[in-house]
């Protein structure tokens, strides 16, 4: 089964310090592999999908990612969360196949 991976904007992929964005350097890369290995990729924040987009443009993987969202307060599902039967949590450390 092809991969659908959502992926987070503040300290996933950029981190601020002041006014200074910088970026994970070792998780644009991961977006970049998993992009290539064929996963469907999202890019999501708290700050909203046109942040989540600009963000990718700024960092030169907007072409990586299907769709730019807000990140959700609610899930709306007959299933808990934790009964997701593919549903892994990665920290942005962490390696996985995809």
């Amino acid at each position: 089964m092809k991969p659908v991976v959502y992926v987070d904007v503040d300290d996933t992929l950029v981190r601020t310090a002041g006014s200074k964005r910088i970026p994970i350097v070792a998780s644009v890369e991961r977006v970049r592999t998993l992009h290539a290995k064929g996963a469907t990729l999202y890019l999501w924040s708290s700050g909203g999908a046109d942040y989540a987009k600009s963000t990718a443009a700024e960092l030169g993987i907007s072409h990586c990612f299907t769709g730019f969202l807000a990140k959700p307060t609610h899930i709306v599902d007959d299933q808990h969360i934790t009964q997701w039967r593919d549903l892994v949590h990665l920290h942005p450390s962490q390696d996985f196949d995809a």
